[in-house]
């Protein structure tokens, strides 16, 4: 892909940690952005004006097909918390006996959430990939490293309440879409900006960018992910032919080079 006027990206998630830098990258290659979004307001204050606005939610279908129109390629960086919180969007809010019931009845919680991993990284996926242009380019999904490994430490701990379960499945249903993707699987995100209330939030865990980046596949890595690399891979991997219908995992390890060089990467992935 060589950028052009014509090309148009549409970001999901654009104004979560991970979605800002992508729309970043995509604006300092010179690439047009539509962003998704439920608060139009915000984002146009968040990005300066430069990117285009599509009002809507991948929650709902029906809010998706005005935003399609002349997208070229969909960089889907949605997600939410790993665990229950004021972020799944519970209604109505749960009163602290409740809390116990969510947290012990899964069917109970899904039920009650509106903005669970299921509804999200499931559902929401999957109503994103339906409303896909038959012409797309590149489909890129920000998933999770762990995926494959869901019964062993610490993933099984990540997944208690279902966010690797849901990532699967979103993955599931775009390699299985006939669209041309890319699936990044990082691993623990750490780098601003930070939008979570967690841990890394709180001791704001960060590389200095002096790790390099390793690029692996079937899911055998383990570590922390800048949410600056995983970005840039998101906005990379549309260059990069040798990345389409592929499925990569990135954390940050070793030295970093001066330049990444992320044709390499992609050609060479790490396989352990």
């Amino acid at each position: 892909m060589t950028s052009s006027v014509k090309d148009l990206v549409l970001v999901a998630g654009a104004t979560g940690g991970v979605g800002q830098l992508v729309v970043s990258e995509l604006l300092e290659k010179g690439l047009r952005v539509r962003i998704l979004t439920r608060n139009p307001a915000k984002a146009q204050n968040m990005f300066n004006n430069r990117v285009e606005v599509a009002v809507g939610d991948i929650r709902d279908p029906a809010t998706l097909p005005d935003a399609m129109e002349d997208i070229t390629h969909i960089i889907c960086c949605t997600g939410t918390s790993a665990f229950p919180s004021s972020k799944w969007e519970f209604d109505p809010s749960p009163s602290w006996i409740e809390w116990i019931q969510l947290l012990v009845d899964r069917k109970h919680r899904d039920s009650r959430a509106k903005n669970s991993p299921a509804k999200v990284d499931a559902q929401g996926v999957t109503n994103l990939v339906a409303a896909a242009p038959p012409n797309l380019q590149r489909f890129v999904f920000v998933s999770s490293c762990g995926i494959l490994r869901k019964d062993q430490l610490p993933w099984s701990i990540l997944n208690g309440f279902g966010v690797l379960d849901a990532k699967e499945k979103g993955e599931q249903v775009i390699a299985n879409s006939g669209l041309p993707y890319t699936i990044i699987r990082p691993g623990r995100l750490i780098d601003g900006p930070y939008t979570s209330y967690d841990l890394n939030t709180l001791f704001k865990a960060k590389t200095d960018s002096k790790l390099g980046v390793v690029i692996g596949k079937g899911d055998k890595l383990l570590g922390d992910a800048s949410r600056i690399d995983v970005a840039a891979a998101c906005v990379e991997c549309l260059f990069h032919p040798a990345s389409e219908r592929q499925i990569f995992e990135l954390v940050n390890q070793g030295t970093r080079p001066p330049v990444i060089d992320w044709d390499k990467l992609f050609l060479q992935p790490t396989v352990n």
